[in-house]
């Protein structure tokens, strides 16, 4: 299973229970189903959180949190990617989703310099916000499957590989216990011995 792997990159448990913004979902937060690592919860995960990685609000880390226990993903993982955006990756993740609704609804898109701030919506958000929320609702369904379907290839293969390795392991464990037991037997047996000894004293 890729649980070590994954384990690596998730976010620490301890710091999101007790992190402010998502003390107000209580005792939810506890529920040990939210912390599983399987296929399911953590396939589902990579689509909450890159699914909400695209919403064009702050809130983005308590969205995915309500959607993870929703449909039951993976906490961490689900609100871990949404730090996919950033001051640096906001503003080409915001205007590419921005061109592509402008694509959708066939209007021409204009210089704007993005921020996930109360301040850049109230200023800016009503002169580009239809554009801006079709692109990202595409941009969010769009990435959030892929991560969906990726994530259950690369489980699928890990699972086989991991098999596949157990398996050759086995098999050469075998093959050793057997010439090992294939020695011990010729060196206990009398005659088999006998004629290895007469054969390395015979002469030239």
């Amino acid at each position: 299973m890729p649980r070590k792997l994954i384990r690596k990159f998730m976010p620490d448990e301890r710091k999101l229970k007790s992190n402010r913004y998502l003390s107000w979902l209580g005792s939810h937060i506890h529920d040990p189903n939210l912390w599983h690592l399987t296929r399911k919860s953590v396939s589902r995960a990579f689509f909450v959180g890159l699914f909400c990685a695209f919403i064009p609000l702050p809130s983005q880390m308590l969205i995915a949190a309500v959607a993870a226990l929703f449909v039951r993903s993976n906490l961490p993982i689900s609100v871990g990617l949404v730090w996919l955006t950033n001051p640096i990756t906001i503003p080409p993740m915001f205007y590419f989703a921005y061109w592509i609704g402008t694509l959708i609804l066939g209007v021409d898109p204009v210089a704007i310099d993005f921020e996930l701030t109360m301040e850049w919506i109230k200023a800016e958000l009503e002169h580009i916000w239809l554009p801006l929320l079709v692109g990202s609702l595409v941009c969010g369904i769009v990435s959030g499957t892929l991560g969906y379907l990726l994530m259950q290839r690369f489980w699928v293969w890990h699972v086989n590989k991991s098999w596949r390795n157990r398996k050759s392991r086995k098999f050469i464990l075998r093959k050793l216990i057997r010439d090992k037991e294939s020695q011990d037997s010729d060196e206990a047996t009398p005659g088999k011995q006998s004629d290895k000894t007469a054969q390395s004293k015979k002469p030239e």
